[in-house]
């Protein structure tokens, strides 16, 4: 299992801060592409100083200062002394470092980190200066194995494309506990020397996507990253390991769709490379602002790869290619924008150390050295326990007593002398449960005694007892006999209890309350009304049939047609509201009554109610009844 080593216990140089070192090399200047013969744009000031002329007005220029600038005369080996070979040391201490080229499409990117066979470009150098250092270090013999190895991709179309295995998927983006990026699945492939390299680098390149565009002949149409990881082990304990990565990035271009005459699957792949470069801008933005809001690494696949460069944890070189044509003017100009803000990036690198524990099999193979008792120490460890075991064992106490006894009490001492202190703990522990054990069997038979002389205690006062009782509560009056009250109780009433010592026992029906026949008539009068005037449609219920007999024959007849005529005009003339306030009658009712009067016009009398979908006859009767009472009552 591996650990992760702290910060504070990683080397004092790994803490510090590393400002993002930006270069800028001038692409040479092509005299047959210029047709107007206005001449380069750009000039150079110095080792760290150029100019870009003002297009608005030739007679300004905007200066521009870098770490290193180089001009057109820079050779392939000076731009690799002087801005990649200065990081790549950090590999072999833990640490990662990356190198990647930007700028505009045609400006010279791919031939400044491949190069060619005459003029290798800054990859091969790089790799070959790491198998140097290696190899440095290693005959050095400073206790260090060390091992190389290689992965190769491409971003295209916003898919991560495995080179070194050309029939591979879309590969997925991970990121792990300690926030280092991971792809499963990218191929990893040992490296033994660079010509072992060699083999490998070559037709993996050939597999990245290349197309012909009107700026360029060989134009990349996609983001290649290659990665050499250098893991470095200590031969002996502890078995200490160092992780460095070197990132060497070869950015496509961003392309000018007017000028490069893309088309079809080139313009969909100019869509997708000028996305991911304006996200890697406005990472860069972010950076800048340092207020500590969110960085927008995740939202392309080209920024969460350069994460670790990118504010990360890294030595970043970033190599700026311009060309000084002016029709190269605003993508060299907005590429030297780019350059300045990358400058102020911070990163922070620092040590990845991890620090092997001892394997299971180690462990046990010193439990079995241990149960055999094979080693050399602990026999002798053994022996002299038995030595001070015999030298500090009494005398036998008994002269008399027989050999063998004394024998056995002094192998029982050296038993106890051998013990360890774990088996004498687990004695200790079980005699003490044993001890606890007995003591509360103990409690529970002294409780099973005393509860039994309690009940016996109990029982012979129950028995003197019984005579006085018996005494006290004789009497020579015949028992009550419980009358059945015909009157109705509204609620239960508790029975008081008369004392046993009366001469004369009260008959029951004499105490029992009973209500008076006019609170009876009340509350049945109260129920009907209640009953009768109840809620609306959903909510009343029809009286019951023993109130309804002849209840019209009570009324006078004169009374009951007048009532009857307001319901029909109320019925034929009245609006929503006032149909709402007859009795019964809800908003969905007067609603049915306003739609019947429009389709079949007013109602001849008022049975024609019945002709509403829902009134029933029994409905009806009860419509007539509340409403005819209700008028009436007012």
């Amino acid at each position: 299992m591996a650990q992760r080593v702290a910060v504070s216990e990683a080397p004092a140089g790994s803490r510090r801060t590393s400002r993002v070192r930006v270069a800028v090399r001038l692409r040479p200047y092509m005299d047959t592409q210029d047709d107007k013969g206005e001449g380069p744009c750009v000039r150079g000031l110095g080792p760290q100083k150029l100019e870009i002329i003002n297009w608005r007005n030739a007679t300004e220029t905007l200066q521009y200062q870098f770490d290193v600038f180089h001009g057109e005369e820079t050779t392939q080996q000076e731009v690799f002394l002087t801005s990649v070979k200065p990081i790549l040391p950090h590999i072999l201490n833990g640490q990662n470092a990356s190198v990647f080229a930007y700028g505009p499409t045609g400006a010279g990117k791919t031939h400044t980190m491949f190069g060619s066979q005459e003029e290798p470009g800054v990859i091969p150098r790089a790799v070959r200066e790491v198998f140097n250092l290696v190899g440095a270090q290693e005959k050095s013999q400073d206790g260090w194995e060390y091992s190389v190895g290689m992965s190769y991709l491409e971003i295209y179309n916003e898919k991560v494309l495995d080179l070194l295995s050309p029939g591979s998927q879309d590969l997925p983006i991970r990121e792990d506990k300690d926030r280092n990026i991971l792809i499963p699945g990218l191929t990893h492939t040992p490296l033994s020397s660079f010509a072992d390299f060699d083999t490998h680098f070559i037709p993996a390149s050939l597999n990245r996507t290349t197309a012909s565009t009107k700026l360029n002949q060989r134009s990349s149409r996609s983001h290649a990253i290659l990665l050499i990881k250098v893991v470095k082990s200590r031969c002996g304990p502890p078995h200490r390991q160092q992780t460095g990565k070197l990132y060497l990035v070869d950015l496509a271009g961003s392309e000018d769709n007017r000028r490069t005459g893309n088309q079809g699957i080139r313009l969909k792949e100019s869509g997708a490379i000028n996305l991911s470069l304006f996200t890697l801008s406005k990472v860069v933005d972010a950076l800048n602002t340092g207020a500590g809001g969110r960085v927008p690494y995740r939202d392309s696949k080209l920024t969460r790869l350069l994460q670790d460069s990118l504010g990360g944890s890294a030595h970043s070189v970033m190599i700026t290619n311009i060309a000084p044509d002016y029709r190269y003017y605003f993508d060299t100009f907005s590429a030297l924008n780019f350059a300045a803000k990358s400058k102020q990036i911070v990163n922070r690198p620092f040590v990845k150390e991890t620090v092997l524990a001892p394997t299971i099999a180690h462990g046990k193979r010193s439990r079995e050295e241990w149960e055999a008792g094979g080693s050399v120490e602990l026999q002798n460890k053994r022996s002299k326990e038995v030595k001070k075991a015999e030298q500090s064992s009494p005398p036998p106490v008994h002269p008399h007593g027989s050999p063998d006894s004394s024998v056995l009490e002094r192998l029982l001492a050296l038993e106890k002398m051998m013990m360890g202190s774990a088996e004498r703990e687990r004695l200790n522990l079980l005699k003490t449960v044993a001890q606890s054990r007995k003591e509360i069997q103990m409690l529970k038979e002294k409780q099973k005694e005393l509860e039994d002389k309690a009940k016996m205690f109990n029982k012979s006062e129950d028995t003197e007892k019984e005579p006085e009782d018996a005494l006290l509560f004789k009497t020579d009056l015949p028992p009550l006999h419980r009358k059945q009250s015909t009157a109705a109780r509204p609620r239960k009433q508790q029975a008081v209890v008369t004392p046993l010592q009366v001469s004369q026992v009260q008959p029951l029906q004499q105490c029992a309350l009973v209500c008076k026949p006019s609170q009876l008539l009340d509350k049945k009068k109260k129920r009907v009304q209640t009953e009768v005037g109840e809620g609306k449609e959903n909510g009343g219920v029809d009286p019951p049939s023993a109130v309804d007999v002849s209840w019209e024959s009570h009324l006078d007849s004169a009374l009951l047609e007048q009532s009857r005529k307001k319901i029909l005009q109320t019925l034929n003339s009245g609006s929503l509201k006032e149909l709402k306030s007859l009795q019964l009658i809800g908003d969905k009712k007067a609603k049915l009554i306003m739609g019947w009067r429009e389709f079949h016009g007013d109602f001849t009398q008022v049975e024609d109610l019945k002709k509403i979908e829902g009134v029933t006859a029994k409905r009806f009767s009860s419509f007539i009844k509340a409403n005819i009472l209700s008028s009436m009552g007012k």
